[in-house]
């Protein structure tokens, strides 16, 4: 099923899919991907892309602030300036111990840095549009987000190839128009202290 982004019940539809674990294609403000709710559709959306695929997924989150309820660790000036953007950041994740009751960022979920061990960091980024942050905000939880692909092929961006592609797969997918020469966002590992690039993106950083 395809849907408008301009439909005004679109946000509704597709929050509704989301937490009753469906996933769905969506366009953020950089590029179009499966999206699902963490940490339910894991398993779900690692079956669509692939056996192979073992990459950890970015986590979209609603208000930078949100950081804060996952992490410790604290965002840069200049990084905290570029969100909501196209700004990814991996963090250390809280660690729940046996008298809090806190619960931490998906443990299943480790971040992206080469010197992370599995589960004690996790990618998130505050997309820069309302109609996304207004989806996560109705689901209640963030949003996993990765690129539209089987593992080890091309990523789409065609809107008509994703439907052939993978519409028997997912709940939807939400047509926002154009992002063929979108860039994927910019990612920088906070979890060492010291902040370091790990992919440059669409927005430029100097550190």
């Amino acid at each position: 099923m395809r849907l408008q982004k301009s439909d005004p019940h679109s946000i509704e539809l597709c929050a509704a899919a989301l937490v009753r674990g469906e996933v769905v294609i969506i366009p953020t403000d950089t590029v179009y991907g499966f999206s699902g709710i963490v940490p339910e559709s894991e398993e779900r959306i690692r079956r669509i892309k692939g056996r192979d695929e073992t990459k950890p997924f970015i986590q979209l989150i609603a208000e930078p602030e949100d950081i804060a309820l996952y992490s410790d660790s604290s965002l840069p000036p200049v990084i905290r300036s570029l969100m909501p953007g196209a700004v990814t950041v991996i963090v250390k994740n809280i660690i729940k111990n046996a008298e809090s009751s806190f619960i931490p960022a998906e443990d299943s979920v480790s971040g992206l840095a080469d010197n992370a061990s599995c589960g004690t960091t996790t990618a998130f980024r505050c997309p820069d549009d309302d109609w996304l942050r207004t989806l996560i905000r109705k689901c209640g939880k963030p949003l996993y987000s990765t690129s539209v692909n089987r593992s080890g092929f091309p990523v789409l961006t065609d809107i008509d190839t994703m439907e052939k592609e993978f519409a028997a797969e997912v709940f939807c997918i939400v047509d926002g128009g154009e992002k063929k020469e979108a860039l994927p966002s910019t990612i920088v590992d906070l979890s060492g202290g010291t902040p370091k690039i790990v992919r440059q993106g669409s927005v430029k950083i100097d550190l």
